[in-house]
This record gives structure tokens, sequence and C-alpha cells, in this order.
């Protein structure tokens, strides 16, 4: 499967907003754009359809920026993953044209049909909130590693 950049800076944008806007304060396109080292025009570009899709809020004023427009349990990845590219989850092999010996069909039945229903039933379940949760796993484990010299 093929994750365009716009997909995948998405989530990221959308996970440092649900991290850092935990305690309700609005998340600066800017201070995301730092954090994760992503250019802040092409992170506005993307912000801008991720608020049409209704994922975030804006908030104008010296204290603004955004939020998650709902807790980030209710926000599913396949919903995340279909606003930003409704191809990503469409069917990656072509049906057979009939002049096949039959071969070609069983792999793509066998293999790719299977592939993509697992793909989505695994997506359709995940949410943002386990990103989240993924990542300050992470973070903590990352703090309890003890070094001695």
């Amino acid at each position: 499967m093929k994750i365009n950049t716009k997909v995948e800076l998405g989530i990221v944008a959308l996970t440092d907003i649900g991290i850092h806007s935990e305690d309700g304060t609005a998340v600066r396109s800017s201070d995301i754009a730092r954090r994760q080292n992503i250019s802040q025009k092409y992170l506005e570009q993307i912000l801008l359809v991720l608020r049409q899709g209704k994922f975030v809020r804006s908030h104008k004023g010296i204290y603004g920026g955004y939020r998650l427009s709902r807790p980030a349990n209710k926000i599913l990845l396949c919903d995340i993953l279909n606003t930003l590219d409704n191809n990503i989850l469409a069917n990656t092999y072509e049906k057979c044209d009939g002049h096949s010996d039959g071969i070609r069909e069983s792999v793509n039945n066998c293999l790719w049909s299977n592939l993509n229903s697992n793909m989505l039933r695994f997506i359709e379940k995940m949410t943002l909130d386990d990103l989240i949760k993924e990542y300050k796993q992470g973070l903590a484990e990352e703090q309890n590693y003890m070094y001695y010299i």
C-alpha cells in the first residue's frame, strides 16, 4: 500500500493536535510544523482539508489554533484516510478482462481481495486515540530507560 505524504502528515498533524490540546488549549499550526518538521504552508493546506472533513475546528485570536472537533476515540482512521485520499481504500487490483487462464483471477481473489478486506477491518476499528496512546506509551518507555556508566 502506498501512502502519500498528504495522508501521512495529516495523520501526524491530527495526532499532534490530539496530544497537545488535551487540556483544552488550541494548537497553533506553527507549533505543529516546528515539532513535526513540516512545511508551514503545506501543513495549512492539509489542515484546511481536515477542517472541511470536520476533524478539527480552528479558533482565531491570540489563543487561536486548532482543536479536535470531537473526542479522539470517535475519530476513525478509515474516515481520516478517506478524507485525505479517497483512493487509498480502493481495491488494489484490476478485475480480469476474461482473457486470462484463471490464475490471475485466483491470485486477485485469494491474495489482494483478502488483503484489502483485512486492511479495511483493521482501520475501521482503529481510532486517533489509539495512535495517541501508542505515542504516549513509547514516550513512557523511553523515559524508563536507565543508563549506567
